[in-house]
C-alpha cells in the first residue's frame, strides 16, 4: 500500500509528530471538501457590487487613471479591493464563471487562514496546540460557513492572522529578524490593508510585540531605544504593505491620512439597515452595547470559547514563571489575546454601527482559535504531569466534542454560517430572535426546489415571474440554466415568491408554501406559489374593465 512512498519520505513521516500529521490531513481534507462543495453556495447580496468595484479599480489603472468611476460608486471607495481585483483578473484568465472563481478563491484563502492559525498555535505551544487550533477554526460555523462567499471578511481575517504569525516570528529574532519573515509580514500586512482600514491595528500589534521582546531588566531609556531601533527594522515591511494597499485601494493614495479617515467614516454610517438581537429589531446605528459580545457568545462553538478561556489559566498552571522562554510564551499568548479582544473593546466603547451579527468582526475568530488550541494543550499537559489516565480521557472528550461540533456543520450544509451554539438552543432557538440568513444563501436550494415543483406539474414550459426578497443577480444566476424563471419587478404580478425567513421577510407576500428549506428544526427559507392569487387578480381586473 505504501510502495509509492519513497524511503526518505517514509523516514520523514516516521519522525513527524502525529499531531502534525493529523493537521496536514485536516488541511488536505478541507481543500478536497472545498473543491467538491464550493458550487453549493449562493452569490451573497454584496458580491455583485464588490465585483463591480474590482472592475472599476482595474478600469482606473488600465485607463491611465482617467476613468475615476470607482470614487463615485456608493461608499465602496472606503474599502480596499484587493480580493475583488484578483478575482477580476482571474476571471479574464480562466474560462469559469466569475462567481465560482470568487467562491473557490475565498475558500482557499479561508483554508490559508486555518493554516496560519495552526502555525501560530504550534509556534507558541507545540504540535498538539496547533492541531487543536486548526480543528477549532475548521469546526467553527461562522468561519467555515463564511469561507465561500464572505469575500471581504474572510480574506481580511486570514491576512490579519497571517501577519500576526510572521510578526511574532520576526520579533523572536530581534535585533536581527530574518528578511523572509519581514517580507512575508509586509505582504500579509498589505493584504489586510488592501481589504479594510481597520487593518491599521497591525501597527499597534507590532509595537506591543516589539516591546514584549525588550531585554529585561532594562532602564526605561534603554528600552525605548530598543523599541525605536526595532521599529526601524519594520519600516521596509510596512512600506511594502503600504504599496500593496494603495495598489488595491486607490482612494487611500489620494491623501496620506485617507485610511484613517475611512475608519471615522465607518463609525458614522447610519443607513436604515435593521438587525436582530434577543428578538428585538434595531437600526444598525442603534444596536445596544452588548450586541457584539452577545453574538460572539452565541455564534462561536462552546468548545472554542472554553478552550480560549482556559488559555491564560493553563499557561499559569503548566509554565514556569521564572523561565524566560515561558515568560515570552505567555507574553506572546497575551498578544494573541489582545488581537481578539481589542477590536471588540473598541467597538463597544466607540459604540459604532453594527449589523449582520458578528460578520464585520470575523477577524477576531482566528486568534480565539489559537487561544483555544493553547488552552487545551496546556490543560492536557498539566493533567499529564499528574494523572495520565485522566489526561487521556480529557483528550478523547475534547476530540469527541470537536467531532460533534463538526457534525452540526454537516447537518447545516451549505448554511454553516447559520451556526448557533447551545446557549440559545442552536439554530432552532435562534430563529426570529437573531440575524440568520442575511446573505439569502437559500437562493440556490430555493430555485432548485421551484424548478422541481414545475417539473412535477408536467405543464408545457412557459416563463414564470418570481419575486425575491433579495438581490436580482443571485436569483438570475441560479435561474439561468433553465430560462423559465424570470425576475419580477415590484409592479409585476409574480407567480412565485422566494424568501429567507430572516427578518420575517417571508411574511411580506402572500402565497401557498410549495418549498420549505429547513435545517435542524428551523425554517430558513420558503418558495410561495402565488398563481391562484395572480389569476384571481387578473380575473377581477377583466371583470371590472370588461373584455
Amino acid at each position: 500500500m505504501t510502495t509509492w512512498i519513497t524511503p526518505p519520505a517514509r523516514s520523514r513521516l516516521g519522525r513527524s509528530d502525529p499531531f502534525d500529521l493529523a493537521s496536514a490531513l485536516l488541511i488536505a481534507a478541507l481543500l478536497a471538501l472545498a473543491l467538491l462543495t464550493f458550487r453549493d453556495y449562493s452569490i451573497s447580496n454584496d458580491e455583485e457590487v464588490q465585483h463591480r468595484y474590482g472592475e472599476l479599480i482595474v478600469a482606473y489603472y488600465t485607463s491611465g487613471f482617467v476613468d475615476r468611476s470607482l470614487f463615485h460608486f456608493g461608499n465602496l471607495y472606503l474599502y480596499g479591493g484587493l480580493f475583488d481585483v484578483i478575482a477580476v483578473l482571474l476571471g479574464y484568465l480562466l474560462p469559469i464563471d466569475v462567481y465560482a472563481i470568487r467562491h473557490l478563491l475565498c475558500a482557499v484563502i479561508g483554508i490559508g487562514g486555518i493554516v496560519a492559525v495552526w502555525a501560530t498555535a504550534r509556534m507558541l505551544a507545540g504540535p498538539r496546540a496547533g492541531a487543536f487550533a486548526a480543528l477549532a477554526l475548521s469546526a467553527c460555523g461562522p468561519w467555515y460557513g463564511s469561507m465561500f462567499n464572505h469575500t471581504k471578511d474572510i480574506p481580511f481575517a486570514a491576512a490579519m492572522i497571517g501577519a500576526t504569525y510572521f510578526l511574532l516570528r520576526a520579533t523572536r529574532d530581534l535585533p536581527r529578524p530574518r528578511l523572509s519573515d519581514l517580507v512575508l509580514f509586509g505582504l500579509l500586512t498589505g493584504a489586510a490593508f488592501g481589504q479594510r482600514a481597520v487593518g491599521l491595528l497591525i501597527g499597534v500589534y507590532a509595537l506591543l510585540a516589539i516591546a514584549l521582546r525588550a531585554p529585561r531588566p532594562l532602564a526605561p531609556a534603554a528600552a525605548a531605544r530598543f523599541v525605536g531601533r526595532s521599529l526601524l527594522l519594520f519600516v521596509p515591511a510596512f512600506a511594502l504593505g503600504y504599496l500593496i494597499m494603495i495598489g488595491a485601494w486607490p482612494w487611500a493614495a489620494i491623501r496620506l491620512f485617507n485610511p484613517i479617515r475611512a475608519i471615522f467614516e465607518f463609525a458614522h454610517f447610519k443607513y436604515p439597515i435593521k438587525t436582530l438581537l434577543f428578538g428585538d429589531i434595531y437600526l444598525m446605528a442603534e444596536a445596544p452595547l452588548a450586541y457584539l459580545p452577545a453574538y460572539l457568545a452565541i455564534k462561536l462553538p462552546l468548545i472554542v470559547l472554553l478552550g480560549a478561556a482556559l488559555a491564560p489559566f493553563a499557561l499559569f498552571l503548566a509554565g514556569r514563571p521564572d523561565a524566560a522562554r515561558d515568560r515570552w510564551r505567555a507574553g506572546e499568548t497575551a498578544l494573541v489575546a489582545i488581537t481578539a479582544i481589542l477590536p471588540v473593546m473598541l467597538q463597544v466603547v466607540g459604540h459604532g454601527p453594527i449589523f449582520s451579527g458578528m460578520r464585520h468582526f470575523i477577524f477576531v475568530i482566528p486568534p480565539l482559535a489559537v487561544l483555544a488550541g493553547i488552552g487545551f494543550d496546556r490543560t492536557l499537559a498539566w493533567l499529564e504531569a499528574r494523572r495520565r489516565a485522566l489526561a487521556k480521557v480529557a483528550l478523547a472528550a475534547i476530540g469527541g466534542w470537536f467531532l460533534w461540533t463538526a457534525s452540526v456543520l454537516v447537518r447545516l450544509h451549505p448554511y454553516e454560517y447559520l451556526y448557533f451554539n447551545e446557549l440559545v438552543g442552536g439554530l432552532a432557538g435562534a430563529a426570529e430572535r437573531y440575524d440568520t440568513d442575511y446573505w439569502v444563501n437559500v437562493m440556490h436550494e430555493a430555485v432548485a426546489g421551484l424548478e422541481g415543483v414545475l417539473d412535477r406539474e408536467g405543464r408545457p414550459p412557459r416563463p414564470y415571474l418570481v419575486a425575491v426578497c433579495g438581490e436580482r443577480l443571485p436569483f438570475e444566476h441560479e435561474a439561468a440554466t433553465r430560462k423559465r424563471l424570470k425576475w419580477a419587478a415590484d409592479n409585476d404580478p409574480a407567480d412565485f415568491f422566494i424568501s429567507p425567513t430572516h427578518m420575517r421577510c417571508d411574511r411580506t407576500v402572500d402565497g401557498t408554501v410549495v418549498v420549505r428549506i429547513e435545517r435542524m428544526g428551523a425554517l430558513i427559507g420558503v418558495v410561495k406559489d402565488r398563481r391562484p392569487i395572480t389569476r384571481a387578480n387578473v380575473d377581477q381586473s377583466r371583470a371590472t374593465t370588461g373584455p
